[in-house]
């Protein structure tokens, strides 16, 4: 045999053996970015079950169970009721968990015997009340409006009521009973910021819009003057009847002070759905009803925040 056969012989043999590590390498490649999509898949899906059973916590836990279910399976499958769990983290049961497994084949990889592997994944959503809200709007009840100490059983369009907006004229120390005009019958504007004044433009754009970003509970200034003054409130909250009616109303404990020091205590939140007003004369008024919903919010870290209200966030945990 000739140098050149001999160079040639070994020639293919390192080709056959490079083109060997080559379809190794791309097998590993392509199976390995199969499985995981198919991780990510199956994490999507435990996702959207735990986020959809937590929006049945802490009220109904068989309805979580059969929420996490049905979108689990819209979303894929692989998830089963024994591999749902609810628990108790701050306020009855508030925590769903969701496991899943699922087999995923190979393809190339069966070239070397691994016909599929096994993929998991866990998801973990809490309900609770809310520490911070988002897109609040610059209107505030108080604590012990009727509706509120009613509970959510009052919570529907079968109890509409009015509000009527408060002419402040506190003076410090002033309790809030029902006849004065900090009464728990009525409403108030209030600057949500705490930046300087704020005057009915910015009144109105947190109207329709709210305000966008969290709003911790605490002290906030009201908003003095006379806000119907001008068309902006009432634009607003006509565009708001139209379009999305519900409103998330900061809830206040006490009012103190006077003029530009007058201060509100918010201490939790209410959704209103808005139907209606009267703005004429002195003696303006909206209408509606409180209902309860899910909200952008921080989930409180400890007691029931404002679930008493009707007002929850839902978020994953783990």
């Amino acid at each position: 045999m000739s140098t050149t056969e001999r160079q040639s012989g070994q020639a293919t043999v390192i080709t056959v053996l490079f083109m060997t590590v080559l379809i190794a390498m791309a097998a590993a490649v392509l199976d390995v970015g199969s499985w995981y999509r198919a991780d990510r898949a199956l994490q999507a899906t435990v996702d959207a079950a735990a986020l959809a059973g937590a929006q049945a916590l802490p009220q109904n836990p068989v309805q979580a169970e059969l929420l996490a279910l049905e979108y689990a399976e819209k979303n894929g499958g692989n998830v089963d009721v024994t591999e749902i769990a609810l628990t108790s983290t701050n306020f009855g049961v508030d925590t769903i968990t969701v496991d899943a497994e699922a087999p995923t084949p190979g393809f190339f990889a069966r070239l070397f015997g691994i016909d599929s592997v096994t993929v998991a994944a866990r998801a973990k959503a809490r309900a609770g009340g809310v520490s911070q809200a988002k897109y609040v709007a610059p209107i505030v009840v108080h604590e012990k409006h009727p509706k509120l100490l009613c509970g959510m059983a009052c919570f529907n369009s079968a109890n509409e009521f009015e509000l009527e907006y408060q002419h402040l004229k506190t003076d410090k120390g002033k309790g809030n009973d029902d006849e004065g005009p900090d009464g728990s019958g009525s409403f108030g504007f209030i600057n949500l910021t705490g930046e300087g004044g704020v005057g009915s433009n910015e009144l109105g754009d947190w109207i329709l819009n709210g305000l966008d970003q969290y709003m911790p509970l605490g002290d906030y200034n009201t908003s003095t003057g006379n806000p119907f003054s001008s068309n902006n409130i009432k634009g607003a909250l006509e565009k708001r009847m139209t379009g999305n009616p519900v409103l998330l109303f900061p809830i206040y404990q006490t009012l103190t002070g006077t003029g530009d020091n007058a201060e509100y205590k918010i201490v939790g939140w209410v959704a209103f759905h808005l139907t209606g007003m009267n703005l004429a004369g002195n003696n303006e008024k909206i209408k509606g009803w409180f209902e309860e919903v899910i909200w952008d919010g921080i989930l409180t870290e400890s007691g029931s925040g404002t679930l008493l209200t009707g007002v929850k966030a839902v978020e994953l945990v783990e």
